[in-house]
């Protein structure tokens, strides 16, 4: 199914932990797959490799509100000024 609506031309894709179940050989296809595609998308995953190497801009939905960075996902758990904005906006009100 991924591979038919990556041929059929869209520009938009929403992937919900898209490599959950798939052997390595698949995860690896997919992943190099969602590299190359040139629309857009927005996906939840819990592989860092996949997010790491896929993912150029983060949305992290918190109580308080969003944080929205364009990063790559270290950079976006190493930053130092993510993590005090997280802080914040995790603090109960």
């Amino acid at each position: 199914m991924f591979s038919k609506m990556m041929l059929q031309g869209a520009n938009f894709l929403i992937f919900d932990e898209p490599t959950n179940h798939l052997d390595l050989e698949s995860i690896t296809a997919l992943n190099n797959g969602m590299k190359d595609f040139k629309g857009s998308m927005l996906f939840t995953s819990r592989d860092h490799e996949l997010t790491q190497t896929v993912a150029n801009r983060i949305i992290e939905l918190t109580p308080n509100g969003i944080i929205d960075k364009l990063m790559t996902y270290d950079e976006y758990i190493t930053s130092e000024a993510v993590k005090a904005q997280r802080e914040e906006m995790y603090q109960v009100k």
